[in-house]
């Protein structure tokens, strides 16, 4: 017993003498304990350093700073006899205004009394050097430079985002660095690289006197923080291309993605529709991003980056690695020739498009529906009795490809698209016996044709990609068998990017070179007598795969795939077009001008381009938005007047549209020597 108690006092005096040790130490050895101590005789000033810089990879700035500046506030520091009515002239502002921005500042959760707060933003450099002249009659208020974006360009808002104030997340994750009031990236490259650009506050510690007059440094500038730049950016974006195809994408739905297959990089990483990111800065930017987060007439949603957050059924793209697991797997060649005389006809089903009994190059060709489904099917059936085992085994291959899983790269979104599993097919086969009260347990050897599986072959079905993903996987069959990761900056303040996971080079599951000759030379068939035929270049070879994916909101979604040269892969291209109808049609011009513009440095086929950048798929969006309105019953029909008045303004908007075709028809792309 008497043991317990001698424990218990041992542990009490260490635990004693550990705290007087540690506030001897803070009194005698820091100065922590007397710069946060309520000490109105120093004042706590922070240099806000400007961002840094971004680039493209030609040195083209995207993105820079512009002169800005904001008042802030510290509690402690202000006097009992502050004069309100003069501080309140000299900013221009109302009593009521002052009173309200105090009451704000004091209900902010991390607000502090010896904490520098921001009580005015965006103060121009004519309001400062006004104000400046005066503030020092205000001691609690100081103004701060904050340097503001200012974007060079009028694209690409999604891609390198924005910034704006911090909220009480960001804080909490990074508590020894923001404060409120403090700027962060939001969204973007400004978002994933906001450790880089935003470099380190400077911090001086000024001594006051009794009448609160600055009478120099605090122990002559011993503990004061010298301000560090952000660091600039450049990206791997090749903007003349991000032009381009953003200009392809007005008055569309969907994506292009190019990257460098040889190390991953991303040339080109474009979303309709698409935002200015000029609207992310001055006085109206909190408006601006409130619209912009509420436009979801007619599913615009210009927010949602649809080249790495929409998930796409791939439809016949997805055949190239149906046809490279299944060779794979071991449940056919090259040379196998499925039953696809009239069509594919099973057990009752029959699904329609191209081609026949032909071996594998030709129906690559064609895009044969039969054939990859088949191939599906023996994958399926791979193991009797267990078609989980099948699947799981078809699963992980694919995924080795980058799909169906996060790329782990340093974008700030993305999402993971879906590759099913055995067990995906398992639940549902169980729901569907509940669902229709049989008593069946037997689930594990599910149906393929009541799951829905059938169809996951060719591309549709269950099977979800991003663009991004879709240009990953074109990219690992481009080089037989490997990948590294897509990636956006190319490097750091001059020095190449060295985060370690753009360095390892990723193997897929599937590594005979033969099985990827096979799949290429089919692509090459597509370009030279198959569905993309009308889309080859005189200038550069082409490797391509059309598809046309079925959606249930109305027309199809327009898909293409592209790698060029064929010899040495320099470029690979990825458009969808969202309810645009046949790949070749839409998606492939888009693609084939892009690879033109960057292998060449020029734009050879205008017809193509003139037809991407005046065309619009507004129509069909309006159609389905009203089709769906309806079928909730929240539609209702406009008055017979206003109809007569859209009439005629329509007609008006004819005539403009007509001007404006027949302006850009005499516009040419710019020319690039990049190569």
């Amino acid at each position: 017993m008497k043991s317990q108690y001698l424990k218990i006092i041992l542990a009490l005096s260490i635990i004693a003498l550990i705290f007087v040790a540690r506030l001897s130490y803070l009194q005698l050895f820091t100065d922590r304990y007397a710069l946060n101590a309520a000490n109105t005789s120093i004042k706590t000033e922070y240099i806000i350093p400007p961002r840094g810089v971004i680039f493209d990879r030609n040195g083209k700035i995207l993105v820079g700073n512009q002169p800005s500046f904001e008042i802030s506030y510290t509690a402690t520091l202000l006097k009992p006899d502050f004069d309100t009515i003069g501080f309140c002239r000299l900013l221009k502002i109302s009593k009521l205004d002052f009173i309200k921005t105090m009451k704000a500042i004091e209900s902010e959760k991390y607000y502090s009394r010896l904490t520098p707060m921001t009580f005015m933003k965006n103060l121009s450099r004519e309001e400062m050097a006004r104000i400046q002249e005066l503030i020092f009659k205000y001691p609690a208020f100081s103004i701060v430079p904050r340097p503001q974006r200012q974007y060079e360009i009028n694209t690409s808002g999604n891609l390198l985002g924005y910034t704006n104030q911090v909220n009480d997340s960001d804080i909490k994750k990074d508590s020894l660095y923001y404060l409120p009031g403090d700027i962060a990236g939001k969204s973007g490259v400004e978002k994933s690289y906001e450790k880089e650009l935003r470099g380190e506050k400077g911090v001086k510690y000024i001594q006051k006197d009794i009448r609160q007059r600055s009478i120099g440094s605090y122990k002559n500038g011993e503990l004061d923080k010298e301000v560090v730049t952000g660091k600039d950016l450049t990206l791997t974006i090749d903007y003349d291309l991000q032009r381009m195809a953003e200009e392809m994408l007005v008055n569309k739905h969907g994506a292009v993605v190019a990257l460098d297959p040889n190390n991953g990089e991303i040339l080109t990483m474009a979303t309709g529709p698409d935002i200015d990111p000029n609207l992310f800065t001055g006085p109206n930017k909190s408006r601006n991003l409130y619209k912009l987060a509420t436009d979801t007439i007619f599913e615009n949603k210009p927010t949602f980056d649809r080249s790495v957050q929409a998930a796409y059924p791939p439809g016949s793209t997805f055949k190239l690695l149906t046809a490279l697991a299944a060779m794979e797997m071991g449940v056919m060649t090259d040379q196998t020739i499925f039953p696809c005389g009239r069509g594919f006809f099973y057990r009752g089903k029959s699904i329609k498009g191209h081609g026949g009994a032909d071996p594998l190059i030709p129906s690559i060709q064609v895009s044969s529906n039969c054939y990859f489904t088949y191939a599906y099917l023996a994958i399926i059936k791979k193991y009797p009795g267990n078609p989980s085992r099948g699947i799981d085994e078809w699963k992980k291959i694919i995924n080795s490809f980058g799909v169906g899983e996060f790329l782990n790269n340093d974008l700030a979104v993305g999402a993971k698209g879906r590759i099913p599993s055995g067990e995906f097919y398992e639940k549902r086969m169980k729901s569907i016996y509940k669902a229709s009260g049989s008593k069946r347990t037997d689930f594990k050897n599910w149906d393929e044709m009541p799951t829905g599986a059938l169809y996951n072959g060719m591309g549709q079905g269950d099977v979800l990609l991003t663009p991004l993903q879709m240009a990953n996987f074109v990219g690992a069959i481009a080089n037989k068998g490997w990948y590294y990761t897509p990636h956006i900056v190319k490097s750091i303040d001059g020095k190449p990017n060295p985060d370690p996971r753009f360095k390892k080079k990723h193997m897929t599951l599937v590594q005979n070179p033969h099985y990827y000759n096979v799949v290429l030379q089919g692509m090459e068939a597509v370009m030279i007598k198959g569905t993309g035929r009308s889309l080859r270049s005189k200038d550069f070879t082409q490797l391509a795969k059309t598809g046309t994916a079925q959606v249930p909101q109305g027309k199809d979604n327009s898909i293409f795939v592209l790698i060029a040269p064929a010899d040495k892969p320099k470029i690979v291209v990825v458009a969808v077009m969202e309810h645009a109808g046949f790949g070749a049609t839409w998606a492939g011009p888009a693609c084939t001008v892009i690879a033109e513009k960057y292998i060449t440095g020029e734009v050879k086929r205008e017809n193509l381009y003139k037809k991407m950048i005046t065309s619009s798929f507004m129509p069909e969006y309006r159609r389905q938005y009203i089709s769906e309105m309806k079928r909730k019953g929240w539609y209702k029909e406009p008055p017979k007047d206003s109809i007569k008045l859209k009439r005629i303004k329509d007609s008006l908007q004819a005539i403009e549209h007509k001007k404006i075709k027949k302006d850009s028809a005499k516009v040419k792309p710019l020319k690039n020597n990049s190569k």
